[in-house]
């Protein structure tokens, strides 16, 4: 007898469907294509695997860390991002002024930890932001893909106008003030807005622009909803994962890129001990799924070397930082 499942292909029946949830993408990157990528922590796994297999990785503004396209250190909203591509063609200009650190130094409230050390005075952050939105600017018009990896839903905001912080002011840098700063968390209206807003400005620049969303499997360090932290973790994927799809359902030069999906089905789990880590072989696994289903697949010695790069180096990630600040309050003392 006839019915709708009859001819529906294996990866939508659930004891049929292979184990890499991604199925091909509406476009393939090729080593000729220039390719930038922005988002949270977990975008810097793509970008390890871009460099290393040999495909064309555009950076616009080198400096102190090569994890991404630009120095804009993470990017986890989508808030983020819209007011940073603002920024770069000047529709937004953040009323909030540089951070005093410790030490006498400076920092961008927006890229805190961007420079080490910290800048020599206000001006000196003023004149860096301003050469690095030029260069995110000129990233826009200029990439053929770009790659974003959403990573929160839970943001800190400007009072005064809205702009997004990539951390809480107080935790660890900045000052935190209620008069000043307010916990936002964005759901899903705000996030596809944001989103499609963020697309019409790069495409304004750049109408031949491919874009692929992906969203970072990495749970929440800490939450400001009064619930169990797994509860906002879910909730926060959840909006970010129907965001992005609003996104590719509406564009077809928009795709999306199921790494959330893999690490989360893996077996065994995609997850180290702590419940935050993604285990060596689930990247390993990311990477080559989007290899294979955007562009070309990794051969082994390509795949052994995109494994990520040493712990160590990623505690410059903002959200690690969170954490690990919020561990150092409990020591006595």
């Amino acid at each position: 007898m006839s019915h709708p499942y009859s001819d529906v292909p294996p990866m939508q029946i659930a004891r049929r469907a292979p184990a890499d949830p991604q199925s091909d993408g509406r476009f393939r990157l090729t080593r000729s294509d220039r390719i930038a990528s922005a988002g949270s922590c977990f975008a810097q796994r793509i970008t390890d695997g871009l460099r290393n297999s040999g495909y064309r990785y555009l950076v616009t503004e080198p400096g102190s860390s090569e994890s991404y396209s630009a120095r804009y250190g993470e990017i986890y909203s989508t808030l983020q991002l819209l007011q940073i591509a603002q920024a770069a063609i000047g529709a937004f200009v953040p009323a909030e002024q540089p951070w005093p650190s410790d030490d006498g130094r400076w920092l961008d409230p927006f890229r805190p930890r961007i420079q080490p050390g910290g800048f020599d005075s206000p001006q000196a952050v003023l004149d860096e932001r301003k050469r690095h939105l030029a260069a995110v600017k000129r990233l826009l018009e200029e990439t053929d893909i770009f790659v974003f990896t959403a990573g929160l839903t839970e943001t800190w905001c400007s009072r005064s106008d809205g702009a997004a912080f990539p951390v809480c002011p107080g935790t660890g840098v900045g000052t935190y003030d209620p008069e000043r700063y307010e916990f936002r968390n964005l759901g899903v209206e705000e996030n596809t807005a944001n989103l499609d807003a963020f697309l019409n400005i790069a495409w304004s620049l750049n109408p031949a622009l491919r874009v692929i969303f992906t969203v970072s499997p990495v749970p929440l360090a800490a939450t400001m909803e009064a619930r169990h932290v797994v509860q906002s973790t879910t909730w926060s994927k959840s909006v970010l994962r129907v965001a992005v799809e609003e996104m590719r359902r509406r564009y077809e030069a928009v795709d999306y890129f199921a790494a959330y999906e893999i690490v989360l089905g893996a077996r065994p789990s995609g997850f180290e001990n702590d419940g935050r880590t993604v285990t060596p072989a689930a990247v390993n696994t990311v990477v080559a799924s989007f290899f294979r289903h955007f562009g070309e697949p990794l051969i082994a010695a390509e795949l052994e070397t995109s494994r990520p790069r040493a712990a160590v180096e990623h505690d410059v990630c903002d959200d690690t930082f969170l954490e690990n600040f919020l561990e150092e309050q409990r020591k006595p003392g």
